[in-house]
């Protein structure tokens, strides 16, 4: 099932895609479940956006791949390597992303983006998928000469607008043979398996629940395959999930 968050007539709301059209659900699917209101808005006439705010953190995987972690000069971490980025990193399908005046190299970074769906601490790897009410595609933007400079990461990957999300929200994805492919300006830069990541999608949410207590709308993004590179002012990036959708962002230098 697809889910989208959109706006229409001024107005933000969730609906389920059916195929040209959205089902119009009463509220927020993570806390008000899935009844529809009876109406029906054309997808055309629809602006989507991206499918969650997360409320308090967005929960990210370096190094997830084999020939990601071989590119950047190393091995893949034996447990899931951690860090974080800001909520207001996160814009949606065809926002701009904004290179700051800080950085001459930004680059992309296509993901399989998990959203939590309830309350999830400390939970073992059999139970984690029951806490995901769904995937979407993401692109982990980053500031790779000011990764370098600074020795951590939050600058390099927090700035606004470093986060985009979308198109949809969907609640079942198959990992076994779900491709991700990575496309600037139509040239492909990165293609990979869901299936060759090192730790799997349970692996990082059991994980991660065990250093943060992980809420409703928390996004947790998986890793990227090999093929990372510039963007430049512009370019437009598509980062496509297959079974989910494709998430395309033009690139825009600050004035």
């Amino acid at each position: 099932m697809k889910i989208a968050r959109f706006s229409h007539d001024d107005v933000i709301a969730f609906g389920i895609i059916d195929d040209d059209a959205l089902v119009v659900l009463k509220g927020d699917p993570m806390f008000a479940g899935f009844e529809p209101t009876g109406a029906r808005v054309p997808l055309e006439d629809a602006k989507l956006l991206a499918p969650v705010i997360p409320r308090s953190k967005v929960v990210a995987v370096g190094k997830n791949y084999r020939d990601h972690a071989a590119e950047m000069g190393g091995d893949a971490p034996a447990e899931p390597l951690l860090f974080l980025k800001p909520n207001t990193a996160v814009v949606g399908p065809d926002d701009n992303i904004v290179l700051p005046p800080q950085s001459s190299q930004v680059e992309h970074e296509g993901e399989l983006a998990v959203v939590i769906g309830k309350i999830a601490k400390s939970v073992s790897v059999e139970s984690a998928l029951d806490f995901v009410l769904g995937y979407t595609v993401a692109n982990d933007v980053t500031a790779r000469d000011l990764q370098k400079s600074d020795g951590q990461w939050a600058r390099a990957k927090g700035f606004d607008t470093f986060c985009p999300l979308g198109p949809v929200l969907e609640t079942d994805v198959d990992f076994a043979t779900a491709t991700i492919e990575t496309r600037v300006n139509g040239e492909v830069r990165q293609s990979g398996k869901l299936s060759d990541m090192v730790h799997s999608v349970a692996d990082i949410v059991a994980y991660a629940s065990s250093v943060w207590t992980l809420l409703p709308g928390d996004v947790i993004l998986t890793g990227t395959p090999a093929g990372v590179g510039p963007i430049v002012d512009g370019d437009v990036v598509e980062v496509e999930v297959s079974g989910i959708g494709t998430l395309l962002n033009p690139v825009v230098r600050r004035a």
